[in-house]
């Protein structure tokens, strides 16, 4: 009786480390936000970026031109907050500006979206609604030496 029931708990144990390959994915999709959920979710991801980037006064940011409305929210979000950004890649002689990137995709229903310095990155997942965006996660925060 005693080899049965241990014969019966390893073959379970085992069998509920397989997962059949359909089950995990790790892959997302780069989506287009827009209007008022490209404003909703810039302006967060700006209001946090701005909490431990430095202050506006002295700080320069630097982006990758693009034409995206969630690109243009996020270069008018962090202008809101007092930062100059930079997007044409003219960077005059005395200035070191804190390069920014971004980005955003789609995964089981949510928007995904990450803003990086080369010192922090920050990201979150939020659900879209009819009126823009509301996180569907906590901050996540990442910070590089």
């Amino acid at each position: 009786m005693k080899k049965t029931t241990a014969a019966i708990m390893i073959a379970s144990i085992l069998s509920s480390c397989q997962t059949t390959e359909e089950s995990l994915s790790t892959s997302s999709t780069t989506i287009a936000v827009t209007g008022g959920t490209a404003s909703a979710i810039a302006g967060d991801m700006a209001s946090r970026l701005a909490e431990k980037v430095g202050p506006a006064a002295t700080t320069t940011l630097k982006m990758d031109k693009d034409t995206s409305d969630y690109a243009a929210a996020l270069e008018a979000a962090l202008k809101g907050w007092g930062y100059a950004v930079i997007t044409d890649g003219k960077v005059g002689k005395d200035q070191k500006p804190v390069e920014v990137a971004w980005s955003i995709d789609s995964f089981d229903g949510q928007v995904l979206a990450r803003v990086s310095t080369p010192a922090i990155a920050l990201g979150r997942a939020y659900t879209a609604t009819s009126g823009g965006a509301k996180p569907a996660s906590p901050l996540s925060i990442m910070q590089r030496n």
